[in-house]
């Protein structure tokens, strides 16, 4: 007689088998884990229509007649990408024991902060220095140097670095009272700008400057009645100074780099632009690439005045695969100077110095061969243009590229500053695609001497917003620092309201210029992003992009629209790279 239980067997065994597979399956389409979500937040993901020239939101935009409104509340991250976008309670799909559920309490989420135009070298250098940013006299600014001399041994480098090069113009200091208060340290103060440097004697002496010297080309060595060089240096010039410190090696760089970056992490920076990379400093970014110790992402611009690095980078082509925290596939040029120093170069003279122009072109630095090739070789190019004449000038140059090189016109060139543009050229911005890279902070901190620059009719294309808007160019904010105080709330109300920190002037500074609350936050966030090319993976937030993101304690959109100086009081409160938490405030 057969076995009956036989059957029984194979039928129980293909039930489990059956079971087994079921729950296979169903793990198979089950919702990733994410390592990290954040939840209760107002949630601004950007992913929306970009606004009218005039401003207006798009019509797919969280935005009616009551105001802006989040469109999301949680994000949820796994590894170095957003995972999910959505609400709280869809968020918890999303979530296991190993995942950090971080409750924002109602604070608001941004895509990562971008600072398009940076030193960050500068920043780590400074911080390392005699800060004199805000020092209002000569006397106040030799006080504080003679106090860190007490610190410093005999015969070793004194540097500070923020007096006001701009506001200071029409009474620069001398050497003088700096000599006689700290004889037996060579000291050098650069002006907040960049445009100037203060020197007393034994630094001078360290840098061979005399009565005999001349300047370069595109810079002044200031001088007294007597011929002899007072300690001030404006323009090209300031490198003759510069030129006797002693340099950094590469792992200083380094360290100062790290410095700079932490920084900017608690200021709720992602990513910045690196504005004029040479050798040396190129060196010190790759090795801390290579190490992973990079906590925020860097789009080098390399210095085109390094004509060594720029021809090694010709030879290799851009970095376009943009899949790295460190991305290479720009040059900065220079044009002209500064407007406070009166080194801009203008169309007419100076209302305030007559017979003046300022200094630009090859004189002042820009190789238009070399940069010609690199434009034609895929890179990006940022050409520092600050008056009127030196935009112009630099727009005839990029014509004179397309012409030649029309497949140039697709690499985004980039025009830093484009502070004063004559009413007959903000077209050719559009025309020509290019970006205008613009510093909300500069127009608030040169506004005191602006006018007397210019005069009043051509102050009305300086620091000109709106006009590029309306006549579609894009645009990318940033701090320029340490040039200008790059706190994003700062930026933002600089950009928003054109007032300053003290609310000054009543009702904004040319008002018609003013940007929306939400072309001030894409400007550093999206538009931002656009200049590097990189509005792909970052800039918005939505699932497969990037986790670069920034938490604040201030709604930048709703509260922009109403008090936007009350967003000078925000703060950070945590900041994202890669999906990975750089900063979070205690």
């Amino acid at each position: 007689m057969r076995n009956r239980s036989v059957p029984r067997v194979a039928t129980l065994l293909l039930s489990v088998a059956v079971t087994v597979a079921s729950v296979a399956c169903a793990e198979r389409f089950e919702e990733p884990k994410a390592d990290l979500i954040l939840r209760n937040a107002r949630v601004y993901t950007l992913a929306w229509d970009d606004p009218a020239t005039d401003g207006t939101p798009a019509d797919n935009a969280p935005y009616d007649e009551s105001g802006w409104h989040p469109d999301a509340s949680a994000v949820a991250v796994r590894g170095q990408t957003v995972l999910f976008v959505g609400d709280d309670e869809a968020s918890e799909a999303y979530r296991d024991d190993h995942t950090r559920v971080v409750d924002l309490e109602g604070a608001t989420l941004l895509p990562g902060l971008v600072d398009a135009h940076t030193h960050i070298i500068n920043l780590g250098t400074v911080l390392e220095q005699v800060d004199m940013v805000d020092v209002q006299t000569e006397e106040a600014a030799v006080e504080l140097v003679a106090q860190r001399a007490q610190d410093v041994p005999e015969g070793d480098w004194i540097v500070g670095y923020g007096w006001d090069d701009g506001a200071w113009a029409d009474d620069y200091p001398d050497m003088r009272l700096l000599t006689e208060r700290v004889p037996n340290h060579p000291v050098l103060m650069r002006g907040l700008h960049g445009f100037a440097v203060w020197g007393n004697r034994l630094a001078l002496e360290e840098a061979g400057i005399t009565a005999a010297t001349e300047a370069p080309s595109g810079g002044r060595i200031l001088k007294d009645e007597t011929g002899n060089p007072t300690g001030l240096l404006l323009d090209r010039a300031t490198s003759l100074l510069t030129g006797a410190l002693p340099p950094p090696s590469v792992s200083q760089l380094e360290s100062r780099i790290l410095a700079a970056m932490q920084v900017m992490a608690e200021d709720g920076y992602t990513t910045v632009h690196e504005a004029g990379v040479g050798s040396a400093a190129m060196q010190a970014f790759e090795n801390l690439a290579a190490e992973g110790r990079m906590p925020l992402r860097v789009y080098v611009m390399i210095s085109a005045r390094d004509n060594d690095l720029a021809r090694q980078w010709l030879e290799w082509g851009p970095d376009t695969d943009g899949n790295d925290k460190l991305i290479t596939r720009a040059v900065k040029a220079y044009y002209d100077a500064a407007l406070g120093s009166r080194g801009a170069r203008l169309l007419e003279d100076y209302s305030d110095m007559p017979g003046h122009r300022g200094v630009s072109g090859e004189e002042y630095g820009f190789n238009e061969e070399l940069v010609s090739e690199m434009m034609a070789a895929g890179f990006q190019v940022g050409v520092h243009a600050i008056g009127d004449a030196g935009n112009r000038e630099t727009l005839d140059f990029i014509e004179r590229v397309y012409s030649v090189h029309p497949e140039a016109k697709d690499y985004r060139h980039r025009v830093e500053h484009a502070q004063v543009v004559h009413p007959d050229d903000f077209r050719r911005f559009s025309d020509y695609d290019l970006i205008a890279s613009v510093q909300p902070p500069h127009a608030m901190e040169d506004k005191a001497w602006a006018l007397q620059r210019l005069g009043p009719e051509r102050v009305l294309g300086a620091y000109a917003w709106r006009t590029f808007r309306k006549t579609g160019a894009p645009l990318a904010f940033s701090s320029d620092l340490p040039g200008s105080d790059h706190d994003i709330f700062y930026g933002l109300v600089a950009a928003m309201a054109r007032q300053d920190k003290l609310g000054e002037p009543e009702g904004g500074w040319y008002p018609n210029e003013r940007m929306t609350p939400e072309e001030a936050v894409r400007g550093y966030t999206s538009w931002a992003a656009y200049s590097a090319f990189l509005e792909d993976t970052v800039g918005t937030i939505a699932p497969g992009m990037w986790a670069d993101l920034t938490v604040m304690d201030v709604d930048p959109l709703s509260l922009g629209s109403s008090e936007p100086l009350r967003l000078l009081d925000g703060r950070i409160l945590m900041t994202i790279v890669a999906g990975e938490i750089i900063y979070e405030r205690n």
